[in-house]
């Protein structure tokens, strides 16, 4: 009866975690002058397999080949898992995957 609450409680944490990590991720991006980093849109944030390591779905616009954000997004890496550390209330910072998908409707 009681064992279903902590496992409830684990995963609203786990969810709140990756909406912070999911703003924190934009903002750093934002605040980039990076003109291909600018636009991407972080889409979601998923565990990966759990909360030390973060999945992070990101689109690029249209014209923007996938290839060029994930080449820029490993370069800022450390960039950002910094500002997601800011950002978050936890001992350890996630360690974050990038995942870029190509714009809606391209292959």
């Amino acid at each position: 009866m009681f064992g279903g609450t902590a496992a409830r409680s684990a995963q609203r944490k786990e969810r709140q975690l990756c909406r912070q990590v999911q703003e924190a991720v934009s903002d750093a991006l934002a605040a980039l002058r990076d003109d291909v980093l600018q636009d991407v849109w972080v889409m979601g944030v998923e565990p990966a397999p759990d909360a030390s390591r973060l999945a992070v779905l990101v689109q690029v616009r249209p014209g923007t080949p996938p290839e060029v954000a994930a080449t820029r997004l490993e370069k800022v890496a450390g960039y950002v898992r910094a500002e997601v550390a800011g950002a978050i209330t936890r001992k350890r910072a996630p360690t974050l995957a990038f995942q870029v998908l190509p714009p809606e409707g391209e292959p």
